[in-house]
Order: structure tokens, then C-alpha cells, then sequence
């Protein structure tokens, strides 16, 4: 199953990056496909907190993302995290 139509998964996602960077909104707040990063980003993340999501996602997924570019190409949204996670 692709990542996005994942629900469970996305789900999984949205509590994890909650809890990374101390956000105060319920896991069930965010939309699938609202920006993560950037000025129309709701969360208003930053690098650290990216940093800090990447760790978290090593952990429990065993995804390692080490390149900056690669990050918040992956991270854009709720979506296109869970289709890196799971491609297929």
C-alpha cells in the first residue's frame, strides 16, 4: 500500500512530529497534505526541528535521511513523508 492512503501510517507520522518539536495541536489537527516547513506552514518548522523529526523517523522506521535538500523534499507534507516511507 502506498504511504498516502496508509491512514494508520500517517497518523503514526503526525503524533511523531508532534511530539519531536512540542507542538500544541492534536495528531488528528494536521491535514495530509498542509506544508510542514516553509511561511505557509502551520507548524512554522524549522532546520532543527527537522533534524530532530529525522532522528525520531531513523528510530522507529530505520529511515535515514542525512542530506538537508533530501529532508525537506520528503517532508513537504504528511503525504509525501509516508510515500518515502512506504513507496509501494
Amino acid at each position: 500500500m502506498k504511504g498516502s492512503q496508509d491512514t494508520a501510517l500517517k497518523l503514526d507520522l503526525k503524533t511523531l512530529i508532534i511530539e519531536e518539536t512540542e507542538q500544541e495541536l492534536a495528531a488528528e489537527d494536521l491535514t495530509d497534505d498542509e506544508p510542514l516547513f516553509g511561511p505557509d506552514a502551520r507548524l512554522e518548522l524549522d532546520s532543527i526541528d527537522g533534524l530532530q523529526i529525522s532522528m525520531a523517523l531513523q528510530v522507529a522506521y530505520g529511515v535515514r535521511i542525512t542530506d538537508p535538500k533530501e529532508l525537506m523534499r520528503v517532508m513537504q507534507s504528511i503525504n509525501t513523508l509516508a510515500d518515502h516511507l512506504q513507496p509501494d
